[in-house]
């Protein structure tokens, strides 16, 4: 396992809060790498690059005031998403001001890193792809990226169908760079299992959108607290590609249930074309609701995540067998 030094010595736990679509913004991001936990957003969450240009640039000069309080002030690093598909007409102008602001990470999607590779490393950045698949995984390790995001199933967004534990597993066979591991990770005995699994860092994306310095709706956040794993649907209805969404906010938007279900890889439902408005009106998370109650700060719920990741890493080898007979 390889923890790149960007990622040392800042970190409160070894976690990563995902980059969320109409949810992670500047303030979810800062707060977030103060308290220990590395912060992302999806470059495409500023809504023009002049706005991108801003957010870095408020970013930098909030992380530099953090480390300026001393060695014992934590403070981990932030990474950007770049969506790489042919549809997206500002990779270019994005991925210049990645390099202007010199963003440590840069997490690539939908799209061969091999451009953004050479662009990131150039000024020392390091290149995560998120993959579903080790086929995926196989390609940007040949792409040269520093990382893989293993997206599991039961992930929000765009979420894969293989089990974390298979998907981790197998790409740790042939992979001995940074490995982050995403899919139902919403506490810190979750990010411990991710370690034993063999990753690098813990993946958290629906835990963070409730929280208060997420950019979520405020109804969303509550519908993620009073939903279970029962009110998640796999559907490609909405975007045209699979994706896990809250049930309320679909029914809401007059689906049924049973159509979705079916619609799964047939196409039968017409996606909608306006991504952001698909993602706006429709409101997606993944299995970890199962154990999300409240929308605290940042801070407080990094807190309560390293208080857990510590009770876990202290359990004794003979906890796992406690319960056999």
């Amino acid at each position: 396992m390889s923890i790149p030094a960007a990622f040392q010595g800042g970190m409160r736990l070894p976690a990563i809060a995902a980059p969320m679509f109409l949810v992670s913004g500047p303030d979810l991001v800062i707060n977030a790498c103060c308290a220990g936990v590395a912060g992302t957003f999806p470059a495409l969450n500023a809504r023009t690059p002049e706005l991108l240009d801003g957010w870095l640039a408020r970013i930098n000069g909030a992380l530099d005031a953090q480390r300026e309080r001393g060695p014992e002030a934590l403070c981990a690093p932030y990474g950007v998403n770049l969506i790489l598909h042919p549809s997206n007409p500002r990779v270019a102008p994005d991925l210049d001001l990645l390099v202007k602001h010199r963003v440590p990470f840069v997490i690539t999607s939908l799209g061969h890193p091999g451009p953004v590779v050479e662009a990131v490393k150039g000024y020392g950045g390091l290149v995560f792809s998120d993959v579903v698949h080790a086929y995926h995984a196989r390609k940007a390790a040949a792409a040269g990226v520093d990382g893989i995001i293993a997206v599991g199933a039961g992930a929000g967004g765009h979420a894969g169908t293989q089990s974390p534990f298979s998907l981790v597993r197998e790409i740790r066979e042939f992979w001995d760079g940074t490995l982050v591991l995403g899919g139902a990770i919403s506490d810190g005995a979750g990010v411990r299992a991710a370690e034993v699994l063999g990753a690098d860092f813990a993946y958290m994306g629906t835990r963070f959108i409730a929280t208060q310095e997420a950019m979520a709706d405020p109804a969303y956040k509550q519908m993620l607290i009073d939903s279970g794993v029962q009110d998640i649907v796999y559907t490609d209805a909405i975007s045209g590609t699979n994706a896990n969404f809250l049930w309320p906010s679909l029914e809401k938007g007059g689906y049924e249930r049973e159509a979705l279900s079916l619609n799964v890889g047939k196409g039968k439902l017409k996606p909608i074309t306006d991504e952001a408005k698909a993602w706006r009106d429709f409101w997606s998370a993944g299995h970890g609701v199962a154990t999300i109650h409240d929308a605290p700060p940042v801070a407080a719920l990094v807190a309560r995540l390293g208080e857990e990741y510590d009770a876990a890493c202290a359990l004794p080898a003979s906890a796992a067998t406690r319960h056999r007979p």
